[in-house]
């Protein structure tokens, strides 16, 4: 009996585009690795990926984008998880819970696809420069917005929903800008990354709370 409820396979044109996207990040990755970022050229990667920097062009619009791209794995674990989270969690706690159950799946090696090298890979390459860490800050996954705006009960342009993605943005980018590679990628895995943002993510809640304080004396 044919499963009707199974998603249609991709076209050969459609599979031909993410294998040339993926093709293209592998190889940015490789040479940033090698060379480091600022080293590493859009035409260096087309070379690598046997592509012209046309076809790169069509792809990602600048070299910030290729590398960011392999945030895209964790982004879209993410909004899975934020699906799933009850509709009474606020936009921060909602962000929070699901970038933790992501990082405990990880780290229990119960997602398919998102590894611990994966995530170690995710932290060499942000922190590979301080341009890509500014990247990572600005990098928005569009479901994960729209999951995360109807969560909210709000347009996924709305100013508070941009602030609260911007805040934990530069808070979980900022509690793991020291983190680099340094020969055991056992160390750069979602274990430290799930510690260094719960801590953090109290620190912000100190300092809202303090200048919440400091408000309500001034009134």
């Amino acid at each position: 009996m044919s499963d009707w409820s199974a998603e249609p396979r991709p076209s050969l044109r459609e599979r031909k585009k993410r294998n040339t996207r993926r093709m293209l990040v592998d190889a940015a990755v490789r040479l940033c690795l090698e060379q480091g970022y600022e080293n590493t050229t859009v035409e260096q990667i087309s070379a690598a990926a046997e592509i012209s920097t046309r076809t790169f062009s069509r792809y990602f619009a600048t070299k910030d984008a290729v590398f960011i791209a392999v945030l895209d794995d964790l982004a879209n674990e993410i909004v899975v998880q934020l699906d799933s989270l009850p509709e009474d969690l606020g936009p921060m706690e909602a962000l929070r819970a699901a970038h933790m159950a992501v990082l405990d799946g990880v780290s229990r090696r119960s997602l398919e696809g998102l590894t611990t090298d994966r995530i170690a890979l995710i932290l060499r390459i942000v922190n590979s420069s301080d341009t890509l860490r500014q990247a990572a800050i600005d990098y928005r996954c569009p479901a994960a917005v729209e999951a995360l705006a109807r969560k909210m009960g709000v347009a996924p342009d709305d100013g508070d929903l941009d602030l609260a993605v911007a805040l934990f943005s530069t808070t979980i980018v900022t509690a793991c800008r020291d983190l680099v590679e340094d020969g055991d990628d056992a160390a750069l895995g979602p274990e430290i990354v799930m510690d260094r943002l719960e801590r953090s993510l109290g620190h912000v809640a100190r300092f809202a709370a303090d200048m919440d304080v400091r408000q309500t004396a001034a009134d």
